[in-house]
């Protein structure tokens, strides 16, 4: 698996530090209110598990399944809600957790979406930020690293399910996806 990695481009370390940092950051912003965190499977769970545990106030978290990509390393644009919300965040803090915004596509609209369900405020952290593959107006309130446009997996990114697991991100070669495109 690790053969197919191009290199490592932030490591177990890096992300530790950040992970801790943005845990204190939101803590701070939040302090003396409760929070609802809406982790998007399935690539933002390491992350929210870390995460939730830097975080030092009152939370709940909830998850909801979203598809755009399918078995490509594109957003199709066409974003599916495959599981919805399981609590209402009417009258709550929000904070959508995704491991990266790419395009952009997928949080325009689950922003949308979750806007219309009249939460008391909506932000967005992510690990993640690819600003050189945006084609939606989104910009996330708390974010990890800017990384350049590059295939990356690891820290529960995946190409078609598999990389998830590393405890780092990297970048994944290209003949690991191009062949089957």
């Amino acid at each position: 698996m690790e053969k197919l990695i191009a290199k490592v481009l932030i490591t177990e370390e890096e992300l530790k530090k950040k992970v801790v940092e943005l845990g204190e950051e939101i803590t701070n912003d939040y302090r003396g209110q409760e929070l609802l965190i809406i982790g998007i499977l399935k690539g933002a769970v390491p992350f929210l598990a870390d995460l939730i545990r830097e975080i030092k106030i009152p939370l709940r978290y909830d998850f909801m399944a979203v598809s755009s990509y399918g078995a490509s390393t594109k957003s199709s644009g066409a974003v599916r809600i495959l599981k919805d919300l399981d609590t209402s965040v009417e009258d709550r803090h929000v904070l959508i957790l995704e491991d990266i915004v790419d395009t952009g596509l997928t949080l325009k609209y689950l922003k949308e979406n979750l806007a219309r369900r009249q939460p008391l405020s909506l932000k967005i952290v992510t690990l993640l930020d690819k600003p050189g593959r945006r084609e939606a107006e989104v910009q996330p309130d708390y974010y990890g690293f800017v990384i350049p446009n590059e295939f990356v997996v690891g820290y529960g990114l995946d190409f078609n399910e598999i990389y998830r697991n590393l405890p780092y991100v990297g970048v994944l070669k290209p003949e690991a996806y191009q062949k089957q495109e």
